[in-house]
């Protein structure tokens, strides 16, 4: 019986050593090629300290979020074999930066920066997640909350909430990615046109 024992142990021991010795290497995204921004008359004529964008814990990963309305919406899954290269927050701020110093006469800074700027704008995602409303029918949900401070009076000018939806074209990662890509764009250009009228606005 104590060889019978022997010989099965081996023979566990040998499969294991043949199984597959890693995980297959998850497809990873970004938001795709920055756009080209063209000469236009949105222009901001104050400089800028621009925060990175804030998300909550749950966000604040590279997992490719989504929800399933259809079953169970207060629960938030990610894609297995699908990931972003970074995470939402910091993919939009690469994003939002470029976008504001695309339409800046004056210059826009980060807190590394170390320097001074005459107003501070704070961007805080609230959702960025695909949502299945049945099993075959997604959308992207984006929505975020953008901030902008008088620095030198410390105090709060203007404060707006944005909600963009954008319909995926596939029922999968792919498609999620693609559609939160357009929405995350869509947001970055509401949120540099309010910041130009916000602006305008204070300079009358």
């Amino acid at each position: 019986m104590k060889e019978l024992w022997l010989v099965m142990a081996a023979l566990l021991l040998a499969a294991c050593s043949f199984g597959p010795t890693s995980r297959e290497t998850p497809a990873t995204y970004d938001l795709g090629a920055p756009p080209r921004y063209a000469d236009s008359a949105l222009r901001i004529h104050a400089s800028l300290l621009v925060n990175n964008v804030a998300a909550p814990a749950w966000l604040d990963t590279q997992g490719i979020v989504y929800r399933l309305n259809f079953q169970d919406a207060a629960r938030q899954q990610t894609y297995a074999g699908s990931r972003w290269a970074a995470s939402p927050a910091v993919l939009l701020t690469q994003r939002l930066r470029s976008r504001l110093a695309a339409a800046s006469d004056v210059g826009v800074v980060g807190v590394a920066d170390s320097a001074r700027a005459d107003f501070m704008l704070r961007v805080e995602l609230e959702e960025f997640s695909q949502v299945f409303d049945a099993a075959d029918t997604s959308r992207a949900v984006v929505i975020a909350r953008a901030s902008l401070i008088d620095v030198s009076k410390r105090a709060l000018r203007a404060q707006k909430s944005f909600s963009i939806e954008r319909a995926a074209p596939n029922a999968n990662a792919e498609g999620g990615v693609r559609s939160l890509a357009a929405a995350g764009d869509e947001l970055i250009e509401a949120v540099t046109a309010w910041t130009a009228a916000s602006l305008a606005r204070d300079k009358k």
